[in-house]
């Protein structure tokens, strides 16, 4: 069935992905961001507000009245800003976005997380109970950036616990790689895809975690579509099937992460650190996309 959907971010990295993909759907959907993009994406309507600003955010949101609401708007890089500017700005997009969602009638709400929020990189140092990394395992967010995100799922599941007639959800996208990153375009730290896999100095920076943008696409899709499979509140990381290293976990890590040798004998193969399992029973999701696949030689 067709539904209105709100995508916030939709201009960012993942966000242009993720209406791209939404707008070849039945689907209407709107995209907003703090401007209007410069090269809009055919097939969605593009609306610009300040989403620090709750009442024109919720204004913005009755006027359009969606179904559903996949937030994606955040500063999305750690240390991109001030610890505090990033601290108060994801917290308050996530509080003022699921507000107005569900002020203007929405029934699903989707909120973006990350896999930071665990607390790899700890300078303290991290040692989790286990790898492959699932949502049962408790995230220990180190810096802002962590610690906003482990806000916006607690946002979500606090407004799961005020009612049971709209689905909320987080997810937790692992390093995004967008199409034209498999062309040699820089991702995110500004390395390209090659470098990352040729150093995996590079990549242990993210426990070699990685996502292509469209099987995040595919993967909020199928949230919207079994969200009725979905416990209210509920966090998913959402990955590739392998992990962005060409030689197995079970050696790279005890090499980057010594602490956590003892935890890695299990990552054979292409195995990752991070685990999908729950997308796969729950919303029978699986990603499509591989380094091994995309990666333009």
């Amino acid at each position: 069935m067709a539904e209105r959907i709100i995508i916030t971010g939709g201009s960012g990295r993942l966000g242009r992905s993720v209406v791209a993909g939404f707008a070849a759907t039945e689907h209407e959907i709107i995209s907003i961001d703090r401007e209007l993009p410069e090269h809009p994406v055919e097939g969605a309507d593009h609306r610009a507000v300040d989403l620090l600003d709750a009442e024109a955010t919720a204004a913005l949101f009755a006027e359009i009245s969606p179904t559903a609401v996949i937030s994606l708007a955040a500063i999305a890089v750690p240390f991109a800003a001030p610890e505090d500017v990033i601290l108060t700005t994801n917290a308050a997009i996530a509080q003022n976005v699921t507000a107005a969602a569900v002020g203007s009638g929405a029934t699903t709400v989707v909120i973006a997380s990350s896999p930071s929020i665990m607390g790899y990189g700890s300078p303290a140092g991290w040692v989790p109970p286990r790898l492959p990394l699932d949502e049962d395992v408790p995230p220990q967010p180190w810096h802002a950036y962590g610690l906003s995100k482990h806000v916006a799922e607690q946002v979500a599941a606090m407004f799961a616990q005020q009612t049971d007639a709209v689905k909320f959800m987080s997810f937790r996208p692992c390093y995004v790689i967008a199409p034209e990153e498999w062309e040699g375009a820089p991702t995110q730290q500004g390395h390209t895809l090659r470098e990352r896999l040729d150093d995996p100095a590079l990549s242990a920076v993210a426990m070699f975690n990685y996502v292509d943008a469209r099987d995040v696409t595919d993967f909020l899709l199928a949230a919207l579509e079994h969200s009725d499979a979905v416990e209210n509140g509920s966090a998913f990381f959402v990955g590739a099937a392998d992990a962005l290293a060409r030689r197995p976990l079970a050696e790279l890590i005890p090499e980057h992460f010594p602490d956590l040798a003892h935890l890695a004998g299990d990552l054979t193969g292409d195995a990752t650190a991070f685990s999908i399992e729950k997308a796969r029973r729950v919303l029978g999701w699986e990603p499509k996309r591989s380094w091994r696949t995309e990666l333009a030689h």
